[in-house]
């Protein structure tokens, strides 16, 4: 444990120190919604209508903005390969960057999402719904995202790879984190939904850890 907390510390540092990744990820965010109302027209009911779609997508895109960052910095100076010497293993140093990368993506983006909703004209009913989504689904993205980016590690264009390879896996995240808000704003029960939501959290829990950390020591063989 005291191993997990000093990786997160140490890239919590960086990251705070570096500050781009972050500034970048909300910027994407915030102009990506705000350009909507300009594309589809100001009428409240039409984006009243797609505002859960409009910033789970968004969200989404966002964070995968940083995810090619995730591992390549530490690949590139050589810190990954004399981690990877250490007693400590790398499913350790695996959830220690997921920790920091959603402390430093998701909640940023779970911060500013209902100041958004507010301006998509989002049903007050949809707003603990589309913060419960957000609390179960930015973590399975920076999960999942960490498996992508372990597996493309090294590549050529491996930015363009890593979209291909998590996107599809993104998709159930988006799916059910929407359902669950349209369904609180139109007065149904949206618990299947996010019982799903929480069930693929606890799935990618454990799996993707050891699928990255598998995907790390093949990159530094």
């Amino acid at each position: 444990m005291n191993r997990l907390f000093e990786i997160v510390r140490r890239d919590l540092r960086l990251a705070l120190r570096q500050g781009s990744d972050s500034v970048m990820v909300v910027t994407f965010f915030v102009l990506t919604v705000i350009l909507f109302p300009f594309g589809i027209g100001p009428e409240a009911n039409i984006l009243e209508r797609v505002s859960p779609g409009v910033l789970w997508v968004t969200a989404l895109l966002a964070s995968m903005l940083s995810l090619d960052r995730l591992f390549q910095a530490d690949y590139e100076d050589g810190s990954l390969e004399l981690l990877a010497l250490t007693p400590t293993a790398l499913e350790v140093l695996v959830i220690g960057k997921v920790i920091a990368h959603w402390l430093t993506t998701g909640l940023p983006l779970m911060i500013a999402a209902p100041v958004l909703a507010v301006l998509l004209h989002m049903n007050g009913d949809g707003f603990v719904a589309l913060l419960v989504t957000m609390l179960l689904g930015t973590p399975t993205l920076s999960l999942v995202g960490a498996m992508g980016a372990a597996l493309v590690l090294g590549a050529r264009r491996g930015g363009v790879l890593l979209s291909l390879l998590v996107l599809p896996l993104y998709i159930p995240v988006l799916i059910f984190g929407v359902g669950a808000i349209d369904a609180v704003v139109q007065g149904l029960e949206s618990g299947a939904q996010l019982l799903v939501l929480g069930g693929i959290l606890l799935a990618a829990l454990p799996l993707a850890p050891l699928a990255a950390a598998a995907a790390l020591r093949q990159a530094l063989e």
